[in-house]
Parts: structure tokens; C-alpha cells; sequence
């Protein structure tokens, strides 16, 4: 595995591979841009191609290529593996059934399910029936073969024997989510007579199915959608359906259309709007709202909302708002989904994407369209659907703008307006369900910045490594002091440092590489900028990391002085007071 993982760092530009994701900018021997893992204005997220590595010294996070798509796609180091192995054209070894992982296997089950299901639909009776009505639905031959999908007989245990047949467990059918339970604790499976939908996750690996009732069983009072429960690979609070297929195309044109259903979905990329993903009826969560917002900020949504109602919908694009998302909304016709609006009139549904609307004005239009504005309690209960929706504006001039809008439209003050905006309801972005698992890593103490702004600093000017004495380098952590001794050891009679720092790196173990690698780059950006005299900050930084030390070492003579005291040591204590004055007076004369 390990010579896999270095053939494809050795094949792969880190800078082309990242450059594909975020617009980079040449800065001297590196590259720059505002990172997409935390919000900010001026760029802090550096690539450098010599070393191969990225870091944001902004939110602290960095790495390796593997990293970097593990990051930006949401997944796993096997799954980044895979996805840079493709690029790279390096073939993996096959990995023998005795050391698969239980995941491996479920993935598997997962696309031969989907196979056996594709299948169905092209060879059976019922399933050509199926198809027939997919094409009469407008969907395209080539949309269902892009999109895999499928048919799942009328038969009790017609996909669970064809996966036994190959080798898999009942219970490992069970695990993805293929298998229901009768009364008497038969299992069957749970998708029959069903066209069927697979969904992928954001490497195009099959993880989950959706179901659409079909053929005989579609009369009878049973449920119409049935969709895959929440298993090892699928947590549908965590996947878009479609985004493994539009989040490049999400990013190129910085925006992406949010569609409810699998068909609604297929008919917009088929439309040409490839930069489609569908909610499936569920509420937006922060972990799809977070992966979103790794590709734009902008979403449109084409979907019903009831903006007096607390619909699903209605709740997702409300947490939207509080993300900070610019949200415009495509108005369709009454009764009417895009997948209908597609098949009716393609020329219908351009129309409609074209010409969207921003989420308060289309808030205000709908509103005001259901209340009499000149009617009292008209007025109280359009205030009572906007308020909330201005409140959750957290830029407080486009804020001041619709509540200016808000009291125009009523004809009331706006002074009124902005007292019971105050009463307004509006939950903090901070109690939202699962949102707190999103936040960045804690931040580092004073002794981490210093000590990791002295290594920088003897990067850029080796020869200030002389200015650190053997007591200073007690005085550091551990991983800094291990780190500059091997420096010292090292470069003590050598000048000529820009020849030998390869050969001092590759002295290194892979998790000091880790530590120090953000750290070099650092060096190279300051010394690029030329902003600093390296020698002088490296003096700056040791006398601060003294004065620390000699206070650490008060801190413990006080507490030895207390203890003497205790003890009625009296001579012990003379001493000890005489040493922390002597201490006291160092500190002062710095």
C-alpha cells in the first residue's frame, strides 16, 4: 500500500490537483487563496509544490494531497486513495476476500444490488414496463443509464438469494439496509415492485436506494417512496442526491440548484443543469448545508415553500439563511415539480431559472399575497412570518434595508418594526442540532506560536540557530526542543544550508515532517514578503521564551517556599526567598 501511496504522490501536482478545487494564485515559489474550509477575506491557505504539501494559517489545517481530498470531498483516506489512484492511472492491488474490511464488503453488496436491479429493469417483463414509463416521463435512455437505474421484482427474496448466491451473509445484507423482518422474523426484501433510484455518495460509490412504487402492488394502500435506513455507508442527514455528480460543475458556476426528488434531479442535469443536486424531501442539515458550502455560497432553490408553514423544506432553507448562504428562488408553476415542468416545456424551465428571485423578496411577495396589508390583523400576521426571516439577517445593513421595506409596505414606523423584531423569535446559529460538531479545532496556546515561530525563524535564517543556548532549548516542549537539537547537531560547522536542508529533512521521522513542514513554508512565504529581520525575531522569541521559563520556575519556588513555611524551615526558606528575588530582578531587567 505504502509504494501505491508514494507512486501516486509522484504522478500527481498537488498544485494541479488542488487547483482543480480553488482558484490559486502564484506567490513567489507558492501558491495562495482564500481557504475553503473556513470563511475569510484575505488568503491565507498556501500550496507549495516543492515540498507537496498545503496548510491555512489561518484555521490551521493542512497536509498532503490525501488530505486535502479527504478534506474538501468528505471522505475517507481509502476513498481519497481510490479517487487520486484514478487520476494518477496507478492500479491498486486487488485485495484478497480474507482481508477486506466490513465496509468493503458492504459496498460491494451495494453495486452488485444495483447491478441486479439494472438488470431487472432491462430484461424482465415488469421492468420493461417500468422503462417504458421512465421514457414517458421524458426521462432519456441515457439519463437511466447514467444514473443506474433499476427495478426490484415482486418477489419475496429475489435480490437476498442472488447476493447469497455470491458469496455474502444475510446479515451483511441486512446491514445496508436491504432487508426488513416479518411478523414471525422472516426476512424479505425491503424493495419490491419498486423502480429504483441508487444513491451515491460524493466518490459515485453506491450507498444507499430509493424506491417508487410500480406494477401491482402500486394501487394497494402502501407506501408510494421507500428509501434506505440510516446504515454504516448511508446517513441521508449527510448526502445530496447528485452531488458526487455536480460538485464540479457547482463550483464552475458558483451556484447550485436544490431540487426534492431523484427524478426532479435527473431531468435538470438533463436539462443542462449540471450543477443540480435533490434533498429527497428532507430538511437541509448542517453537515449537507457545510459540504455545499465547500463548492458556493449561492443556492437556488426549485421546490413548493410555504413560507407561513414549518415544513421540512421551509426549516432546511431557514438553516441556509443562518449559514450565511445567498438563497434565490426559481417561482414554479402551480402543482407542478421540475421534472413536470422539464418534460411539458424545457424552454418553460430555463425561463423560470432565469429570471429568480432573492429569498426575502420572494418571502415578501408570497406573504403579503396571502394577508390584506391594510387590514390590522393583516399586518400582525405578516409581521408575525417576516420578522423571524429579518432576524436571522446577520449583516446588519441589508438587515436595516428590509426592515425598511417592512414598515413602508405596512405604512407603520420603522421604529415600531425594529421593537418587535426585538420580540422576534430566531434560534441562534450556535443551538443548532449538529452544528457544534462543525467548529474548528481549539486554538493554540502562546508557547505553541512562539516555539513554532522560532523554527520558522531558523528556517529562514539558519544561522540563528546559534542564538539558542542549551538551557533555552530545556526550556521548550518536547517535539520543539527534539526538533532544534537535531537542527544544531546537524548545521553546527555547516554554512551552506540551502545544500544540505534536503538531506536534514529526510533525517527526519514521517511525524516530524508533519510538524515542521507548515512551519518551512511559513519561512519561505516571510522571507519572500522580506517584512521581517528573521535574526532580530528569533532574539525576541527566546527572550520571551526565558522570561516564561524563569516565571514557571517562580511559580515553583513559591510553591517549595510555601511548603518550607509549612515545615517551620526557616533557613530552607531564607534561601528559597533569596533565589526568587534574584529571579524577580532578572525578570524586571527584561
Amino acid at each position: 500500500m505504502s509504494s501505491s501511496i508514494e507512486d501516486i504522490k509522484n504522478k500527481l501536482d498537488i498544485v494541479e490537483v488542488i487547483g482543480n478545487y480553488i482558484k490559486l494564485q502564484k506567490c513567489g515559489a507558492n501558491y495562495r487563496a482564500c481557504c475553503p474550509f473556513h470563511s475569510e477575506k484575505k488568503p491565507s491557505f498556501f500550496v507549495s509544490p516543492v515540498r507537496q504539501i498545503w496548510h491555512c494559517f489561518g484555521c490551521g489545517k493542512g497536509g498532503d494531497v490525501f488530505g486535502f481530498v479527504k478534506e474538501i470531498e468528505g471522505v475517507e483516506f481509502g476513498d481519497a486513495l481510490k479517487m487520486l489512484a484514478q487520476k494518477a492511472g496507478v492500479q491498486l492491488k486487488p485485495i484478497s476476500p480474507e482481508l477486506k474490511t466490513q465496509r468493503q464488503r458492504l459496498y460491494e453488496i451495494c453495486d452488485l444490488s444495483c447491478k441486479f436491479f439494472e438488470k431487472q429493469l432491462n430484461e424482465s417483463k415488469t421492468g420493461q414496463m417500468a422503462k417504458k414509463y421512465l421514457l414517458d416521463r421524458k426521462i432519456s435512455q441515457e439519463s437511466i443509464d447514467k444514473w443506474k437505474l433499476g427495478y426490484s421484482p415482486d418477489i419475496s427474496r429475489g435480490l437476498t438469494d442472488f447476493l447469497v448466491a455470491n458469496k455474502y451473509k444475510t446479515e451483511e445484507i441486512g446491514r445496508v439496509g436491504l432487508l426488513s423482518r416479518d411478523e414471525q422474523g422472516n426476512y424479505y426484501d425491503r424493495f419490491r415492485s419498486r423502480i429504483m433510484f441508487p444513491i451515491f455518495d460524493i466518490n459515485s460509490q453506491v450507498v444507499g436506494f430509493g424506491g417508487r412504487i410500480f406494477g401491482p402492488k402500486e394501487k394497494k394502500e402502501i407506501a408510494k417512496y421507500v428509501n434506505t435506513p440510516n446504515t454504516l455507508l448511508y446517513d441521508k442527514s449527510r448526502i445530496l442526491y447528485g452531488l458526487d455528480r455536480a460538485k464540479m460543475e457547482i463550483r464552475r458556476k458558483n451556484s447550485c440548484v436544490l431540487v426534492e426528488g431523484y427524478t426532479d434531479c435527473i431531468m435538470a442535469h438533463q436539462a443542462g443543469n449540471n450543477n443540480t443536486v435533490a434533498t429527497s424531501g428532507t430538511a437541509l442539515t448542517p453537515h449537507q448545508l457545510k459540504l455545499l458550502k465547500r463548492y458556493s455560497e449561492n443556492l437556488i432553490t426549485a421546490f413548493d415553500m410555504d413560507v407561513a408553514g414549518d415544513t421540512a423544506t421551509k426549516r432546511g432553507i431557514d438553516l441556509a439563511q443562518r449559514m450565511d448562504f445567498n438563497i434565490k428562488v426559481v417561482t414554479m408553476p402551480h402543482d407542478k415539480d421540475p421534472a413536470d415542468v422539464i418534460a411539458r416545456d424545457i424552454r418553460e424551465w430555463e425561463k423560470a431559472v432565469s429570471q429568480t428571485h432573492s429569498i426575502l423578496d420572494f418571502y415578501f411577495e408570497t406573504t403579503f399575497s396571502k394577508f390584506d396589508k391594510k387590514d390590522p390583523d393583516g399586518k400582525k400576521e405578516i409581521s408575525k412570518i417576516l420578522l423571524p426571516v429579518i432576524k436571522r439577517i446577520s449583516n446588519k445593513i441589508v438587515q436595516s434595508h428590509w426592515i425598511q421595506k417592512l414598515a413602508k409596505e405596512l405604512e407603520v414606523k420603522t421604529e415600531n418594526v425594529e421593537e418587535e423584531l426585538k420580540k422576534a423569535g430566531s434560534e441562534p446559529l450556535e443551538e443548532i442540532e449538529g452544528l457544534g460538531s462543525l467548529s474548528v479545532s481549539l486554538p493554540k496556546s502562546r508557547k505553541q506560536m512562539i516555539e513554532e515561530n522560532l523554527i520558522s525563524l531558523v528556517f529562514e535564517k539558519p544561522d540563528s540557530h546559534k542564538l539558542i543556548t542549551e538551557e533555552d532549548v530545556n526550556l521548550l516542549s518536547k517535539p520543539t526542543s527534539v526538533f532544534i537539537s537535531k537542527f544544531k547537531k546537524f548545521f553546527q560547522d555547516d554554512k551552506d544550508f540551502q545544500n544540505k536542508s534536503s538531506d536534514f529533512l529526510k533525517e527526519l521521522s514521517p511525524q516530524e515532517l508533519e510538524f515542521v513542514n507548515p512551519l518551512i513554508l511559513k519561512a519561505e512565504i516571510e522571507k519572500e514578503c522580506g517584512e521581517i529581520d528573521p535574526y532580530q525575531e528569533a532574539q525576541i522569541c527566546l527572550e520571551e521564551i526565558r522570561c516564561s521559563g524563569i516565571k514557571d520556575k517562580l511559580g515553583e519556588i513559591s510553591r517549595e517556599i510555601k511548603k518550607a513555611e509549612e515545615g517551620n524551615n526557616f533557613q530552607k526558606t531564607s534561601i528559597l526567598i533569596k533565589e526568587f528575588n534574584e529571579l524577580t530582578k532578572k525578570v524586571n531587567n527584561k
